[in-house]
Formats: structure tokens, sequence, C-alpha cells
């Protein structure tokens, strides 16, 4: 029979190889759960990027994308209607970061010459007085479809626009047919402020999204 220290030096070693198995063990699960929680951790989405998309009344536009969450976008820029330069700022709701989506804007063109426009289609000799001074306001209330949501989205939107626009030199035209159709000269015609016409109409666009940061 073994005498009582060696009993004791025997358990004393045995408690030793239990705790250093035991204490890897656990340093091995800890490590793997930790890898497994970042790894698990979603990247956050890029913050901005930059968006160009055509459609009317819109014309050509290039802006900047803000994107504070996953299901609201801002964006910002300017373009041009082949008629003149504009300005345009708008807002997208997406409720689940892609897919269904819901847009409103509002955007502004300064006046520009749209008789080079027109000739294009009514030929080289064309020219009006009405075209000469071409600018509006305009509003988009879209819904739409966006595909894709972390570097780059692919959109089309379609509704309803808005648009107000001031038509110049009226009185100009009014006395120039008149005159063209025999007047007599004795009448004079007089428009102390310029028409202005108001109207709603279906729009739509495509647009390109590609997030940098």
């Amino acid at each position: 029979m073994r005498s009582a220290p060696q009993l004791s030096v025997l358990a004393a070693a045995a408690a030793a190889a239990v705790v250093s198995w035991g204490v890897p063990a656990r340093a091995q699960v800890t490590e793997s759960v930790s890898a497994t929680t970042v790894r698990g951790a979603p990247k956050p989405l890029p913050l901005l990027g930059v968006m160009v998309d055509a459609g009317l009344p819109d014309g050509a536009n290039a802006s900047l994308v803000l994107r504070p969450f996953s299901w609201l976008r801002a964006h910002g820029g300017g373009g041009t209607n082949m008629i003149g330069k504009g300005v345009r700022v708008g807002a997208t709701v997406l409720p689940f970061g892609a897919g269904p989506s819901a847009t409103i804007e509002a955007g502004h063109y300064f006046e520009g010459d749209a008789n080079g426009l027109a000739q294009r289609f009514a030929g080289s000799t064309f020219s009006s007085a009405l075209l000469e001074r071409v600018g509006y306001d305009y509003a988009n209330a879209h819904l739409g479809l966006d595909f894709g949501s972390r570097r780059v989205t692919f959109y089309i939107h379609g509704g309803m626009s808005y648009i107000r626009a001031d038509v110049h030199n009226v009185d100009t035209v009014v006395a120039s047919t008149a005159s063209m159709s025999g007047g007599n000269g004795s009448t004079e015609i007089s428009i102390n402020k310029d028409p202005t016409v108001r109207a709603w109409f279906p729009s739509a666009k495509l647009g390109l999204i590609v997030y940098l940061w």
C-alpha cells in the first residue's frame, strides 16, 4: 500500500493535469465564440455616393447621394434639359433597404433659348419668341423599384409631376400675328404680366447610384 504522502502527490498531479487541460479548452471556446461574433457582425453600408439619372421633366442630372440609414437616402445636384441648366434636391424612402421605394423631389431650370432644340424637329428656319426664355419649376412624386443596396443601385421610378412656368413674349407674338393677319395698325395689344402655366402630368426616369464611401 502507498503511504499518505504518495497519495497526496498523486492527487495533486491529477488535479494539475485536469486544470491544465481545462484552461486551454475554455480559451479555445472563448476564441471561437469571439471569432464567430466578429464574422457575424454586418458591415455598415457605404454612406456617400454619386448618382446619374434621366427622365422627364428632370432632364439629365448628376447628384451627390447621402444615405444615413439603410431605408433613407437624400440627394442634390444639377443637370440640363437641353435648353438650360438646373438644380434639384430630393429624398427616397426604402422600407426594406431595396425594392419598393417612394421619392419626392423639387427642381428648377433656369431660363434658356429653346429655339435650338425646336429646330431639331421643326427645321432650321423655325423660330418663336415664345421659346426665347424657357424655364420652369417642377416637383416629382414617384414610386419605383430599386435593385441593389450595398455598392451599386439601379432604379426605375414613375408617378406624377407638377410643373410651373412663365410664358414670356406673349404680347410680341400676339401683335405679330395680328399684323400678319391684316390688322390696320390702330389696334394696340398690351399684356401687363406674363401668363403662368401650371400642370400635372405623368413622369418617369431611370437612374444609377454608385456608393463610394
